[in-house]
């Protein structure tokens, strides 16, 4: 009994994490958008600077140090982290490009997408057997893609570069996160970064110039906010991770994309044609089967476990 409260518990506290993270994630177009002049390289840059400093901060604080040393020994954790710090990279940027060139929607088509992708990477990589309502949900997204294909005029690469890219970043978060603790692990992720986050600063510099402390004490505040609104949700991120399965990690991603769709919507007022609504509502069908199938999933493993429990006479 005591253990079975312990895994409750270790899953409501990775459940509780998550969906932070993803909430969080929901409402960063507008905080993007809030940083002009600023152009997403120099916000990219900043984030990646500001996020060592908060993590820097964070280490400090909670005395880890002694931790993140004996992490930079171990040479694969190392590098398996600089890996996962090149998915993230990607996917910011891609983002922060998106968000600024008024493509939110598309933006949050991609982290739509990115169930499914969980799902197909659990395949391809983890080698798991998917379930004949999955390979439905995989399938119907395809069409959805092509479907969006028609409606954008092109190939929405935005949604597929956000929807791998972080999907790639969960796997390797997942395949680490027992040996890696949340704070240390963001630490190294933009510790690689910072020597990229420089470049790209004074590139910035030099041809369009940098805007922090030259458009007012806010926006600087502003800039510097990045760091932390790019660390805490990662945090929350990675402690879920490791407390969640991955096909639940999936579920709960539905909730930054809603926020995004709403936001460039309503709020931005972005453009949804006849044929975008049409894809979107197949990517939505999609969701919805992967989900039941889940639920139904669970509800019979539930059922399973308290056989297996059931006193035997």
């Amino acid at each position: 009994m005591a253990a079975t409260d312990d895994l409750t518990t270790h899953r409501s506290s990775g459940l509780a994490y998550a969906v932070s993270a993803y909430v969080l994630w929901g409402i960063l177009p507008i905080y993007f958008l809030a940083l002009a002049p600023a152009s997403a390289w120099e916000i990219v840059a900043w984030r990646v600077v500001f996020s060592l400093a908060f993590c820097a901060i964070a280490l400090t604080v909670t005395r880890s140090w002694g931790r993140f040393g004996a992490l930079l020994t171990d040479k694969r954790v190392l590098f398996t982290m600089g890996l996962a710090g090149l998915f993230i990279y990607i996917n910011w940027q891609t983002y922060v490009l998106a968000t600024v060139s008024g493509h939110v929607v598309e933006a949050a088509l991609g982290y739509f997408i990115n169930p499914i992708v969980t799902v197909f990477l659990g395949v391809l990589v983890q080698r798991e057997r998917l379930r004949v309502a999955q390979w439905v949900a995989v399938g119907v997204s395809i069409v959805a893609v092509i479907v969006l294909a028609v409606g954008y005029g092109s190939v929405p690469w935005i949604a597929l570069i956000l929807a791998f890219s972080f999907g790639f970043y969960g796997l390797i978060k997942k395949r680490v996160g027992g040996r890696v603790d949340a704070l240390s692990g963001l630490t190294l992720e933009t510790m690689w970064l910072t020597p990229v986050a420089i470049i790209q600063l004074v590139v910035v510099g030099v041809t369009a110039g940098l805007t922090i402390g030259s458009d007012g004490p806010w926006h600087a505040v502003l800039l510097a906010g990045a760091g932390v609104i790019t660390a805490v949700p990662l945090l929350f991120f990675a402690a879920a991770s490791r407390r969640l399965p991955l096909v639940y990690m999936g579920f709960i991603q539905y909730f930054a994309p809603f926020i995004q769709f709403v936001v460039g919507v309503a709020v931005l007022h972005e453009a949804m044609p006849p044929e975008r609504w049409v894809g979107f509502a197949i990517v939505w069908l999609a969701l919805l089967i992967l989900s039941v199938d889940m639920i139904a999933a669970a509800r019979q493993g539930k059922r399973a476990a308290e056989l297996d429990l059931a006193p035997v006479d």
